[in-house]
């Protein structure tokens, strides 16, 4: 672990690094509270071994402000107060700490704390990577990989919001591949799923880095174009439709009979300051245009064209 030790007593604080150290910790030390903030900022450590009166941020505040700025992961707080001051402990598990050490420091008492501290650490370390994962499988599609719907909730409405505020244009391209149903119906929903799964590749390999693609629902895909004029947005999906044609999926039930995507694009614009759901409503109508007019095709919105 990476151990914060701070105190200004040049004694109790030499005690405390060298338990730490017998440990087999990693030490840093700090003369007083407003040190110790600094080097809690600058090395994020696993557990601060801090006094209750320091110079500057006290043991208190300092408790305090290590609760108010973590986010993920935790840090273990243990509290130096002096032999037997009961308000300086109950204050100082209020501010935050997890647990206290009466002055004079011994360091046996010490490191037994940091025993505790490793095993709660290490607990709230694999919290922090469960909650990750999970938070990335809640959303994600578990079919094909790509983002969902809630994903796209998110980052649609930050998009909008930083576009709002900045002034720049992205587009929308809702996606949807032709006559899957029928797809299905012949070859199968294993034969579907992989189809699905072989779209999804083809539309990730057609944009930046900067664009997202998400899955929609069922055999609809929705493509996030950060930035992106309507020109250029529709050159970006004639090439994903190109990478569509080029997997060359066997689908007796299409006039072509190869499995075909078709795509509506809407745009937000300087000319076109819609929200977010109307721009979604307005690519779903222009895909629907594009089913028409004889599917495997791009077709514009209307407001955005």
């Amino acid at each position: 672990m990476k151990v914060l030790v701070a105190d200004d007593d040049p004694g109790s604080l030499m005690v405390a690094r060298a338990a730490v150290e017998r440990s087999g910790h990693d030490c840093l030390a700090a003369a007083d509270g407003d040190q110790a903030w600094a080097l809690y900022l600058e090395h994020q450590p696993d557990v601060v071994v801090t006094d209750r009166v320091m110079p500057g941020m006290d043991g208190l505040a300092l408790c305090r402000a290590i609760r108010e700025r973590e986010e993920d992961l935790y840090t273990y707080v243990v509290l130096l107060t002096s032999q037997g001051s009961r308000e300086d402990i109950l204050a100082g598990l209020k501010a935050g700490a997890d647990d206290y050490v009466t002055k004079p420091l011994d360091p046996f008492v010490l490191q037994a704390r940091l025993l505790v501290a490793l095993r709660v650490t290490t607990l709230h370390a694999d919290l922090a990577h469960y909650r990750r994962v999970l938070a990335r499988q809640a959303r994600t599609d578990p079919l094909t990989g790509l983002h969902n719907r809630l994903k796209l909730s998110e980052d649609l409405e930050q998009l909008h919001q930083w576009s709002v505020r900045y002034g720049e244009r992205y587009s929308l391209a809702m996606c949807d591949v032709d006559n899957f149903k029928t797809y299905n119906d012949l070859y199968g929903h294993p034969a579907g799923d992989q189809a699905l799964r072989a779209v999804a590749e083809a539309l990730l390999g057609s944009v930046r880095k900067s664009d997202g693609v998400y899955r929609f629902g069922g055999e609809e895909f929705l493509l996030v174009l950060p930035k992106q004029s309507v020109s250029g947005a529709k050159t970006l999906m004639e090439r994903a439709l190109d990478a569509v044609r080029n997997l060359a999926i066997e689908h007796a039930g299409d006039p072509s009979g190869q499995l075909r995507l078709s795509a509506g694009i809407s745009a937000f614009t300087a000319e076109h300051r819609v929200d977010a759901v109307t721009l979604l409503g307005e690519a779903d109508a222009a895909l629907y245009a594009a089913k028409a007019r004889g599917r495997n095709r791009v077709e514009l919105a209307r407001q955005s064209g």
